[in-house]
Formats: structure tokens, sequence, C-alpha cells
């Protein structure tokens, strides 16, 4: 296993949340990750999806000047067009977004170098000793970019601060042996056991998901995380055997649920995408709790939220 870190590794991030008391122990920084293999409905995190930087309109924003409008080369621009930017004709060069007065339109995504990346952790890194938290990488997939999360994860370990990484676990069994050597806590997800239910609602089959979830908790401390979804996963029968399937890996005694949540509603509207979850209702707070209690009744700690 090679210690030495490339801090010349570069990926693609469109967020560094600081100040999390989530994700891992204590006070952390979260590097988001551009890029990943799922669509779930749900996903609170749209910007994520696209591995490349894209451009994103805040509406609320434009003032209607048109100079966007009369720079834009491919003719992407229209204030006839609802969502403003054709997809289609849009080449993310971001031009536009350098002569927009009140920063309307935006480039979510940048391109950055692990010393960049470790530059900005270092701003936190008395918190990370003083609370005893750390980096939790997330997105997005960050397995997706695995050499610039395994570099990043190698330099955190360098400077002693605790490292976690939110995955889906979709990649490859080489992926998984090459990254988590350098991970001290996993947070996994498992959306659906039937692999009807949960390529209906992600795009992908779980097959690969499943078997590299084992996998991962053979190598570090796991807590699996289970997004709480109606007319998905919110019933007894799927969430008892997410659990009966969490017994069969090691290093997990703890499981969240994350209840649905709408928070990332507005984001599709930026990247001109309508919401795929439509005026779906949030789970009600006692459904929640007797999902609660059947977690606890085989056998884990069971925490409600992230």
């Amino acid at each position: 296993m090679n210690n030495d870190v490339n801090y010349n590794a570069e990926g693609v991030l469109f967020n560094i949340q600081r100040y999390s008391l989530h994700d891992g122990p204590g006070i952390r920084t979260i590097p988001f990750f551009k890029g990943c293999p799922l669509s779930c409905k749900w996903c609170s995190n749209p910007e994520s999806h696209q591995p490349q930087p894209e451009l994103i309109y805040k509406k609320t924003d434009c003032i209607h000047c048109g100079k966007c409008v009369s720079a834009c080369k491919q003719q992407a621009l229209s204030p006839n067009n609802p969502f403003f930017i054709d997809r289609e004709r849009c080449i993310q060069c971001g031009e536009c977004t350098d002569i927009c007065p009140t920063n309307a339109l935006e480039m979510k995504g940048k391109r950055m170098s692990v010393e960049q990346v470790i530059l900005e952790l270092n701003k936190e890194e008395n918190l990370f000793r003083r609370s005893g938290g750390g980096v939790t990488l997330s997105g997005g997939e960050p397995l997706a970019q695995p050499e610039f999360a395994r570099e990043l994860l190698k330099a955190c370990k360098e400077k002693g601060w605790h490292t976690a990484i939110e995955t889906t676990g979709y990649t490859s069994k080489e992926i998984i042996e090459d990254v988590f050597p350098w991970v001290d806590l996993a947070l996994t997800d498992i959306k659906a056991i039937n692999p009807y239910i949960h390529k209906e609602n992600t795009g992908v089959d779980n097959t690969v998901i499943l078997e590299n979830l084992i996998r991962i908790s053979f190598i570090t401390k796991v807590i699996v995380r289970v997004p709480v979804i109606p007319g998905v996963n919110d019933n007894p029968d799927e969430i008892r055997a997410i659990c009966e399937f969490a017994r069969l890996m090691l290093n997990v005694d703890t499981i969240h649920l994350l209840p649905y949540h709408t928070y990332g509603e507005n984001k599709y509207q930026l990247l001109g995408r309508e919401y795929p979850m439509g005026d779906m209702p949030v789970n009600r707070e006692d459904k929640i709790e007797s999902l609660k209690q059947v977690v606890e009744s085989l056998g884990f700690h069971c925490h409600i939220g992230g």
C-alpha cells in the first residue's frame, strides 16, 4: 500500500460544507463530489449528478439585462425558454457567468487538486482536533472519482484527521479495496433490498451494491443509512429486510433512518429539470417512529435523521 500522497491529483467538487454536526463524529467539513452513477428520484443534490461543472440559473436574481443572451455564442440563452437555458445547445463554457452582474448564472462545480482542497480543510483543523471531528467525503458519489477520493483521504490521514465517506457502494471491488483502507467510517446507503424496487427508483440494480457493502464492512466501521421514501421503502417489511441484510455485515451496530424531505426541490428548477417526486408528501412522524421500533427490535441502535 503506497502511503505517498499525490497532491496533484485532481477532481471536481461542487461544494465544501463547513461546521457540519452530522455525517460522522464531531465537527466536520464535507467536500461534495460531482458525479453519481445512480439517479435516485428523491435526490436532494441534483447538481451532483453530472461529473462536469454545469450552468445553473437563479431566476430570482436575474435583472433581465440581456448581456448574457447577447454574449452566448451557442444561442443557448433565451427569456422565452421557461428554464432560460437550452441544455442541448449549452456547452458549459461558463462565459455567460463572467458578465452576469448579479450572479444569476453560475457554474456549479470546480476542478481542484488535492493540495487546494487540503488548504481549505486546514482552516478547520483546530475544530477537528477539539471536537474529535474530521472530513467526510460526500456527493454525488465520491467513488466515481476514485483516484481523487483516495489521495484526498490519504492526505487527511497524513494530517491525523478522522476520515469518513458517504457512498452508495456502486463501484468495483478493486476501487473498494483501494480506497477504504484510508477510511475510518463508512456511511453506506441502503435504499431497498428488493432489486426491482431499487432499479425502478435509482436506475441501477443493487446486486453489486450489496456485495460491496459486505466488502466495506470487512475493512472499516459502517453506519447503514436508509432514506425512508413514501411508497418505496416506508413499510416494516422493507425496513426489516434491510436490517436483516445489515446483520450479515461486520462492524455495523447503528442504522440511521433519514425521513424523506423536499429541501432540494428548488435545485431542480435551477438546473432546468422537473422535480421527479412531484408533490409526494413527507413521512409522518408516527410512521418513522414505528419503523425505528422495527430496527431496534432487530438489535440495532437507531437514529432518526443524519
